[in-house]
Order: C-alpha cells, then structure tokens, then sequence
C-alpha cells in the first residue's frame, strides 16, 4: 500500500514490519508495549467513540500532554482518520494564549494529561463557548477520563461509518492546526494538510541511516511540536519502534533501559549533555582528567570521514566508548534541530562515534526543509534539501521555499498568509542562508534578529551567540545593539559551573543567582571567554561590554520559546535596567 495520509502509516507499518513494540512508554517501573494491530484496534474503537460522541467531519480537537505517552498517539490517530482536526498546545504557554489557541482554532474537545493542565483549561473554560468537554489521560477527580469516551466505541457497530470517513479523506484535506509560539505577537494558527506532513516524511527517508525493524527510537522532544511529531511518523513508517521517555528528568536513566539506535534532540540538550560529561571528566583529578582534557584536543582536530588516527583510536577507547555508553550504548544518531549547533560540538560528537544529522525546518515546512545524512555531511550547513521542494535564495539573502510539505497558510488569517509568500509562490522563512557548490544548505541569521549599529554595520547575533555558548561559563547570551554604537551582550551564567570555578580559585561569589551575576570577577572571566570570540570577528561585530542577569531563562519564566528559542523583546524588556547600563545610561 501507499502512505498519503497520516493514518495510512500504521497500516503500512504492519504490512511492512509488524511489530510487538509499535509505540511503548512505562507505567508504574515497567515498560508497556502497544503493538501495530493493538495500535490500530484501540484507535478504531476510539475512532468510533468519537463519532457516537458527536464530533463530526472537520471538527478540532486539542491535545495537551506534560510528557509524550502513547495516549496521545491514540488521540492523533483516531481523530484524523475520520476526518477530525487536531490542535496540539505546548503546556507551558501561558492562560491567555490557551484561550487564544483553543478558540482561535474553534476547538470542540480538548484532551490533557494530568490534574494540573485540566485545572489550567477548566478555569478558562467559560472563556470557550465552543469547548464542549475537557478529559483526561490521568484519573483526576472531577474530570473526564479519556476511557470513559473510549468505552463508548466499545460496540463496532459504528465501524463502517468510520471506514467510510476514513476512505472519503483525501490527502489535500487538513490534518492540524499548529500554533507558532513565535517570539513576538499572537500565535500563528499554521495549517497542515495530510500531503503536507506526509510529503516531509518521504522527502526525509532517503535521510534515515541503517533502517532496521529491530531499531528503536527514545522519544522525549514534545509530540505537540511538529518536528517530534513528523519524526515519529517517520520512524514508524519506516519499522523503528517509538519509546516514550518519562521526563527529561529521568532520560539518562531511559537511554540506559531502552539503548535506542535514534534520539531526536535540540542543540541545547547536546550542550547540557557535553556539560555533564565534561564536567565528570575534569573533577576526575590527576591521570583520568588529563587524559580527558587531552581527549578533547583530539575530538577537536578531527576531520570528517577521515580515518582515525593511533591517538584518536586511544581517546576512543579510553573516553569516547564511555561517552556512548551514557547515551545507551546503541546510538546510531542524533537528529538535531530547532536552532543552530556549535560547530565545535557537532565535530567532537562525530569524533566520538556519535554522528549528529543537523537539519534545518520551520513548522510552515511540516517541518523539515534540509538535513544532513550519512554520507553527505558538512559541519555547520543544514545539510541538502529534501528531494520534494525546491529552495531559492532570494537577493537579500532570504531563504524561500515552494513544495507540497509548505502551507497553504495561516488558520482565519489571510493578510498574515499573503505576507509569507513571494508573488511567485515562495514561502519566506525568515531566516538568512546560502547554498554552496554542493547544494549543502547555510544559515546565518535570522532576517528579522539582524540590527544595525549607529554606524551604520549590519550584526548578525545568532552567529556570536552560537560561539560563545561553547563556553562552560555561558548557559544563555544575547547579543543586542540594534541602533547603538557597538554590540554588547546580556549573558546567564552557569550558576553551578560558576560555583564550581570559584571553588576552585577560592574567590568567593557567593551563592545565589544575585550574589554570583554581581561578581566582577565572574564577569570578567566570562568577558576574557568573550575576547576569545572577538579575535575572529570583525571590529563592528565584536561584544564589548557585558552585563550578567540574577536569573535563569527559562521557557516557564517566559524568557525562552517552547522550543528554547531566546524571546528577545522579553529579555530586554525584563532586564532593561542592565541593557541601559551596557550604554552607560
């Protein structure tokens, strides 16, 4: 059979790799397997249940979980394939964008995890005329569990009607509504179409290494993003198992039970990774942080696809092995997305036998536009476009794209849809790139995070930012200066590395995040890191001044996207006291 709609998969998937762990997550310390035929009657009977409940054809339903859970999966399947229209939320947006979201998108159900989501949209609930009911994953007292309405679909009676539906959905039709958590401004309802997602998923086969029906794949980046999500559609497709990990809390501890072949991940989870395994490495002492440090001169020097040398070989076995090992033993790669990676950590992950694909993708996109293979990679590009859509770079610079995985635009919002495309059709990313000889694809900035100094020179912060994050003592930085005489930075410390520093220089900063961002000699320190930068950027680009902030940023404080994006016009506007002192005002 051929996949042309999202709930074709599962169905693909058993005739091509039938499977006893189609998607598992843990309940209760063990492990729980649901397979493909299991998968399939269980989202048929929630099928059926949600026609006797009354939905019909086109109708929203929103889906909120805290964590990834094979419920959601269920929800996602069972509403597309009768035609239902799904509307994933983050949980961590605010009330006042849950309102936005679930009645923008006219949402007649919504489904959440847990007591304390379905006491967040409970309390907005009589802001939503439209929001017949709210259930749960969880028992929580008060509420609606989901298996009260899946028990409505006990009865097959309805299972023609559903087959029906099922047969009539073409592949042009909408599949979901995804809201941009943006940095700026309202959400953006993006719409995607069946042959959206699906046309990314087979632009993006040719990209998935070593495919195996016995490969398995952690899953913890949140479903309700479009780039876990396309990816568990891929992975499923092609006959890798999905476990779901409990929290971000617990994944190390998961990596060592499941021992995946694939982890989807963001550039910062692959810093903090490098940080704790950086930071056991040095406070070893003596002969084993030596030969830790000289490990990472050597990972540092490595060149792609060249052979290893005595000494890389020796790094290997007495450092890199352990790095694997960590990560379950069994990877065969990262996929990394969302924002841009150190090109110093991307090659020292290669160097240890851990191959990062960096990919580049927007949710307009479904999301993937490029991506790195085995193969055909270039540290610091994106990799080559998917084979399905074509990329031109316009004058400015910008990146634009025509395809089927591209909207058709935003949901109850054409002035904002006829903004995002060219006169000939070109989505416009947004984003600042080039193609090389090779049709590898770069990105530089973000069109709309440039600025311009007093001097008149143009600064591209995501550039700087990127370098100086490689520093142990950096977690966040964010270069500013649009309209000023040079760039200077707000910049968050790692409080427990910067602890960690003082202890061992016996300087005292104290301990609290107040105490440590007033530290001059913290902030010097992390100024001689900045000067490191500075020597390979040009006068105009280089961070002058810094200024520390008391705080961490965090998506919770709304400092940080979802998607751990800096949300600029936030963090100045939060720190504008540090910001006029960068100036001197």
């Amino acid at each position: 059979m051929e996949v042309k709609r999202i709930f074709d998969i599962p169905h693909y998937s058993k005739a091509n790799f039938e499977k006893d762990d189609f998607v598992c997550d843990k309940r209760n310390g063990k492990w729980e397997k649901v397979s493909t035929d299991q998968y399939i009657d269980i989202t048929n009977q929630l099928s059926r249940a949600l026609l006797k409940y009354g939905l019909k054809k086109g109708d929203k339903i929103a889906l909120i979980t805290s964590t990834n859970r094979v419920e959601w999966c269920f929800f996602d399947q069972a509403a597309l394939q009768v035609g239902l229209v799904t509307v994933p939320i983050y949980p961590s947006i605010s009330s006042e964008d849950c309102v936005y979201n679930l009645e923008n998108s006219d949402s007649k159900v919504c489904i959440v995890s847990d007591e304390k989501l379905f006491e967040k949209i409970n309390s907005i609930k009589d802001q939503l005329p439209d929001l017949k009911e709210i259930f749960t994953f969880d028992d929580v007292s008060g509420a609606k569990n989901w298996k009260e309405l899946f028990d409505l679909g006990k009865e097959n009676d309805n299972q023609k009607e559903v087959d029906d539906i099922k047969d009539s959905i073409s592949e042009d039709e909408l599949a979901s509504i995804i809201y941009t958590s943006g940095t700026t401004g309202r959400p953006k309802g993006v719409m995607l179409t069946h042959k959206n997602i699906v046309s990314d998923v087979l632009g993006c086969e040719d990209r998935v290494p070593h495919k195996d029906s016995k490969n398995r794949a952690l899953s913890f980046l949140p479903l309700c993003h479009v780039y876990e999500r396309m990816i568990l559609y891929l992975f499923t497709t092609n006959g890798i198992s999905i476990y779901f990990a409990e929290s971000n809390e617990k994944l190390s501890e998961n990596l060592k039970e499941v021992k995946p072949q694939y982890l989807t991940v963001v550039p910062r989870m692959i810093e903090k990774v490098f940080d704790a395994i950086n930071k056991r490495g040095t406070e070893s002492g003596g002969i084993k942080a030596k030969i830790f440090l000289w490990s990472l001169k050597v990972a540092e020097k490595y060149k792609l696809g060249s052979s290893k040398s005595l000494s890389h070989i020796i790094a290997d076995k007495l450092v890199f092995s352990k790095w694997r090992e960590g990560l379950g033993g069994n990877l065969i790669t990262l996929v990394s997305g969302s924002a841009a990676l150190s090109k110093r950590l991307n090659t020292m992950f290669h160097a240890a036998g851990i191959p990062i694909l960096e990919g580049y993708g927007l949710t307009e996109t479904s999301p993937v536009i490029a991506v790195n293979s085995f193969g055909h990679t270039k540290i610091g590009s994106v990799g080559r476009p998917i084979e399905n859509i074509e990329v031109k770079i316009q004058e400015d610079g910008e990146i634009t794209v025509k395809g089927p995985t591209v909207t058709q635009g935003y949901y109850k919002d054409e002035e904002k849809t006829k903004e995002a495309f060219t006169d000939d059709g070109y989505f416009k990313t947004g984003d600042i790139g080039m193609l090389d000889e090779d049709n590898f694809l770069f990105i530089t900035d973000r069109k709309k995070e440039m600025f311009k100094t007093s001097g008149g020179k143009y600064v591209a912060p995501q550039v700087i930012e990127n370098l100086a994050k490689a520093s142990q003592f950096i977690e966040q930085i964010m270069v500013v200066g649009d309209g000023e005489k040079m760039p200077t930075a707000l910049v968050q410390p790692d409080f427990e590395y910067a602890k960690s520093w003082a202890s061992k220089n016996k300087i005292n900063i104290g301990t609290s995040p107040e105490e440590i961002a007033n530290s001059k000699e913290l902030k010097d320190e992390i100024q001689k890191e900045l000067e490191k930068i500075n020597a390979h950027l040009g006068k105009w680009e280089q961070v002058k001044k810094i200024e520390l902030t008391p705080e961490v940023w965090t998506e919770n404080n709304g400092l940080l996207t979802p998607t751990l994006k800096l949300k600029r016009k936030v963090v100045k506007e939060r720190f504008n006291d540090l910001y006029e002192k960068l100036y001197d005002r």
